[in-house]
């Protein structure tokens, strides 16, 4: 059995409505992930470092307020000084469309507008991380002083 997908969902910033957050974990979570809620109020400096902690394969951010393009761009930026760009991000919440391109070309994986169904979250997440955590690692591995350096892929357990 391979490992589960741990799932950070965070709400950052002030906006105090945390449903759709609350639904979207519950939902993750009856699919069979581990989900790490971190309630209302966080900085995106405490949901990078969380994440980074849980060691988590998905962060989801659920925010309403409109301040998404400073906070997606801090949190992918937070997770690039952490060498943490492993971790997908993804987010939903009231994102307007040309907006969505602006931060999916920035690095955001997937946004999720509202009324989305909870499904279709739960199978992006299932194709996208398990893709990313079943590719084998490269790892490089000296040989002797005349040949070359070889490249060894091994599989994760």
């Amino acid at each position: 059995m391979g490992k589960k997908i741990r799932v950070l969902v965070g709400k950052p910033g002030l906006d105090g409505h945390d449903r759709g957050a609350k639904v979207v974990a519950a939902a993750l979570r009856d699919a069979g992930m581990e989900v790490i809620y971190t309630g209302l109020h966080q900085t995106c400096e405490s949901i990078v470092e969380a994440a980074v902690q849980e060691d988590v394969d998905v962060i989801g951010l659920s925010i309403l307020s409109g301040a998404h393009m400073t906070i997606f761009s801090k949190v992918l930026n937070l997770l690039k000084k952490r060498h943490a760009t492993q971790i997908l991000v993804i987010g939903g919440g009231i994102i307007p469309l040309e907006d969505m391109k602006k931060l999916e070309k920035m690095g955001v994986g997937k946004l999720f507008g509202p009324g989305t169904p909870t499904t279709e979250i739960v199978d992006w997440i299932n194709e996208c991380a398990f893709a990313k955590t079943e590719q084998p690692k490269t790892k490089r591995v000296k040989a002797k002083k005349s040949r070359k350096i070889k490249v060894r892929r091994k599989r994760k357990k």
